[in-house]
């Protein structure tokens, strides 16, 4: 991810940061979250499972993690990140008896997990560095876990344009879909499903109802790889 310290100094101004960067879509950062986690359950509930024990691998300050609790009707959550700075906030701002932090060099996978979150995070792992990231998370889930991956599509221009404007994305290496549908299966996951959404800023809106009906073209801000980490072989 990107460094310790360069997420630290941004943990105190991060929401402000964020929508000085959104403000073009005319939406806030709790619409995109929303978005990304009802698709998810809708997702999940698709295909007929449950998720009791959830990880958010790169959390930041937290905000999603008891979105993602709630929404996937989950019991645990943890948080992982390497910002200190950004999981205080975390844990002062969303610590319950269902929801933990902690860094991901204090958090030792075991295959425990129902389901592994991520959002925006590997554009900003070194790219030497993602194949361990994606290990990481394919050795916290059991056998059949999920790992729903999110990230920034670099072939829509409004996403380029948000990330320019986004102090903690200047530096980032942007992941198309194709290279991190590569990146996933070197690591031993399948694939479920690949979607695009976020197609139509505000102005846009009343075309949203469409939305679904352009998923599985590359058009939407973001991207979704739905993975499963695959039974073992009898």
């Amino acid at each position: 991810m990107k460094t310790t310290t360069d997420f630290d100094s941004f943990a105190d101004s991060y929401d402000r940061a964020l929508g000085e960067a959104l403000a073009a879509s005319g939406e806030d950062r709790q619409y995109f979250a929303r978005g990304r986690v009802k698709r998810l359950a809708e997702c999940v509930r698709r295909i007929g499972r449950t998720s009791r024990s959830l990880l958010d691998y790169g959390c930041g300050t937290g905000a999603t993690t008891p979105l993602l609790l709630e929404t996937l009707a989950a019991e645990t959550a943890i948080g992982v990140d390497t910002s200190l700075r950004s999981l205080d906030v975390a844990r002062r701002n969303h610590s319950s008896d269902q929801i933990g932090f902690c860094t991901v060099g204090e958090y030792r996978p075991s295959e425990a997990v129902d389901l592994a979150y991520c959002n925006g995070v590997f554009h900003h792992i070194p790219l030497d560095k993602r194949a361990m990231a994606v290990r990481f998370v394919f050795d916290s889930l059991h056998p059949g876990g999920l790992f729903s991956f999110w990230e920034n599509n670099p072939w829509n221009p409004g996403t380029r344009h948000v990330m320019a404007r986004c102090v903690f994305d200047r530096d980032a290496i942007p992941l198309p879909p194709a290279e991190a549908k590569r990146l996933l299966r070197s690591q031993g996951f399948s694939i479920i499903v690949t979607d695009f959404h976020f197609v139509f800023p505000r102005p846009l809106s009343a075309f949203r109802p469409f939305e679904k009906l352009l998923s599985r073209l590359p058009l939407g801000a973001q991207y979704h790889h739905l993975c499963e980490k695959p039974m073992p072989s009898l």
